[in-house]
């Protein structure tokens, strides 16, 4: 089987070369094409971070193993990691963070055992990264959630969380205050939900989950959240079991799959043979039960965990009474350990059943689109003007726009509504949300919003609109704080 391969920038090629040189000890049946991305990249004049070879080849291949990667400050690019994870849709980032012995920490030591599973929406959120200035004073990020998104990467964490025989599956979410999209992704998870009444499925408020991580971990199983929640919290969980370099990360598609080390370059210490590259190996690892090779990645598991267990580290962990060996060394002590096992938590070893990264090639861009409940409707608009204006100003100018078929309904400044009732004590900028809803109760068009769009514009400067949509009674669109 053959793999696209990416070493990396900073300490990625070094760290890189000591896995591989595992792999090849072990006799991994594994054939290697080694393709262009990262920084290096970057600077030659690709602004996605990969050649065109790059691509065609993991396109080809399915899989890509990949170590650190650094993105250029200040260029206008985006994160050739998200760019990556994006392009070919590997919808579920999966993390695993459990207690290592040799690695200490304040739970170690207390003898709380960690193993949780973190499963990230990958794709969609703020990652989308689709950002514009309303004025010189105000940012507008949008934050898409989808129900085909959700329900993907929810049935994965559901799935793998059965096949794990995980005691418990729960949402981390945001729900009580984004009730459209966080509600959205937590009414997908109780939906899946329902196909899996052999797993305890409950749901918990992302900043009492965070707590609740720090204080009782052990209680925590398998946790899905969405992209940007779920990144806070998978850093959250490394820090509990020693740090991003014993995280490992799989970012998991339909067609392409991607396992990285997601701590950073470290360029103050590349080429110096001292970096750590246990995260790295350890995506290997799983990377390596993905695609069927179990013998030898319980092998190779169960050498680094006896090495781990032996008291053998690199200089950013470990007994600093014991000195620490560099990058080839803590490779070599793998190496020798192979066929033994750690006393604490030793690993199955199961015969490989290989299978191929790719069943098959796309022809054409999958369509992703859940059945339409209700019929949909348009019964109103939010504007977003510029102005420094008071409410009470801007109300007087829109109500002029009106006609016969749209009503003034609110004025918000921020989310907080400021018209028809407010406070003085709001403080305002210079975007306000001006909300028309239909007059009498009847459906409206796009082509009424258009002549309401340029009706207004004689008045103010339109940042943007977003249609008051409607299926059935569901209104889908939310409501100003205060109204």
């Amino acid at each position: 089987m053959k793999i696209a391969v990416a070493k990396g920038d900073g300490i990625g090629p070094e760290i890189m070369d000591a896995v591989l040189r595992i792999f090849e000890a072990n006799k991994v049946p594994l054939e290697y094409e080694f393709v262009d991305m990262g920084k290096w990249v970057f600077d030659k004049g690709f602004s996605n971070g990969m050649t065109p070879e790059a691509q065609k080849a993991i396109e080809s291949l399915g899989l890509l193993f990949k170590g650190p990667m650094e993105t250029p400050k200040g260029k206008g690019v985006k994160s050739i990691n998200v760019t990556a994870r994006k392009t070919w849709n590997t919808f579920a980032n999966k993390r695993v963070f459990q207690s290592l012995h040799g690695v200490d920490t304040v739970f170690s030591k207390a003898g709380i055992p960690i193993d949780i599973t973190v499963v990230r929406e990958n794709i969609e959120d703020t990652y989308g990264g689709i950002e514009h200035m309303l004025t010189h004073d105000v940012a507008l990020s949008r934050r898409m959630i989808t129900r085909p998104g959700s329900l993907q990467v929810i049935r994965y964490a559901f799935e793998m969380a059965k096949q794990k025989k995980a005691r418990r599956i729960t949402c981390g979410h945001k729900a009580n205050i984004m009730k459209i999209t966080d509600g959205l992704f937590l009414d997908c998870f109780y939906e899946v939900a329902k196909e899996y009444p052999e797993l305890k499925a409950d749901d918990i408020i992302v900043d009492d989950l965070c707590m609740k991580l720090v204080t009782k971990p052990d209680s925590f199983d398998v946790v899905v959240l969405t992209n940007l929640q779920g990144d806070i919290v998978s850093d959250l969980c490394a820090g509990l079991v020693g740090g991003l370099g014993f995280a490992p990360s799989a970012n998991i598609g339909d067609h392409i799959s991607i396992f990285e080390a997601v701590h950073g370059t470290a360029p103050d210490i590349a080429g110096k043979n001292i970096a750590n590259p246990t995260a790295l190996l350890l995506s290997g690892i799983s990377m390596l039960m993905h695609v069927g090779l179990t013998e030898n990645a319980g092998i190779i598991e169960n050498a680094l965990l006896y090495t781990l267990e032996s008291g053998i580290h690199t200089g950013d962990f470990g007994d600093k009474s014991k000195p620490s060996v560099n990058t080839t060394e803590f490779a070599d002590a793998v190496i020798s350990n192979f066929g033994k096992q750690p006393v604490v938590n030793p690993k199955p070893i199961m015969p490989n059943k290989p299978g191929t990264p790719t069943p098959f090639k796309l022809q054409q861009n999958a369509m992703m689109e859940s059945k339409e409940e209700g019929n949909e409707t348009i019964v109103g608009v939010d504007f977003f003007i510029e102005s420094n204006e008071q409410p009470q100003s801007i109300a007087v100018k829109c109500e002029r726009h009106g006609g016969v078929k749209f009503k003034l309904i609110n004025i918000s400044n921020r989310g907080t509504q400021v018209w028809p009732t407010g406070s003085v004590y709001t403080n305002l900028v210079n975007v306000y949300n001006v909300r028309f809803e239909t007059l009498d109760g009847e459906p409206l068009n796009q082509q009424d919003i258009l002549g309401l769009y340029i009706s207004l514009s004689g008045n103010f400067k339109v940042c943007s609109s977003e249609l008051l949509n409607q299926w059935g009674e569901r209104k889908g669109y939310s409501l100003a704080q205060g109204q």
